[in-house]
């Protein structure tokens, strides 16, 4: 077997203090903060001079993480991501079990999130929507139901 696990998925932010309470705010936890720069990471992502703050976070259960980069050099360039559909090639999008979809959903949109379509539900399993998040980040959210 060639892999052992999936660590985690980066994703690169302006606003990295933002990202961190939103996701906070979802339920996930900050387990580290750091600064990267040199020489081997540039080697290592294929940019020059880099230097990058980087907070990884964890879902309550431990098993899923997201480190979020926020570059100081070079900038991130900013694609208009709030206004591309879920169909785009390589668009994005984080999945969460929550217990309350509803109360996520008004406690997330007080951070700025905006739901894409609708909450909705799918036959007697789940509730389900997708929200806009920090910068664009597509975040899906599901409630289980009818257990």
């Amino acid at each position: 077997m060639a892999i052992k696990r999936m660590d985690n998925v980066a994703i690169v932010v302006k606003d990295l203090k933002a990202a961190i309470v939103f996701f906070t705010e979802l339920g996930m936890e900050l387990v580290g903060e750091t600064t990267v720069s040199g020489d081997w990471v540039g080697r290592v992502i294929g940019l020059k001079n880099v230097v990058s703050d980087i907070a990884v976070m964890q879902t309550p259960d431990g098993h899923s993480k997201i480190e979020f980069s926020s570059f100081k050099t070079p900038e991130a360039s900013t694609p208009d991501l709030k206004h591309e559909t879920i169909n785009v090639v390589g668009k994005h999008r984080i999945m969460f079990t929550v217990t309350d979809i509803k109360d996520t959903v008004a406690r997330l949109e007080k951070l700025g999130a905006t739901l894409v379509g609708e909450i909705v539900r799918f036959q007697d399993s789940y509730l389900l929507c997708y929200l806009y998040g920090p910068e664009g980040i597509m975040v899906a959210l599901a409630e289980e139901i009818g257990k």
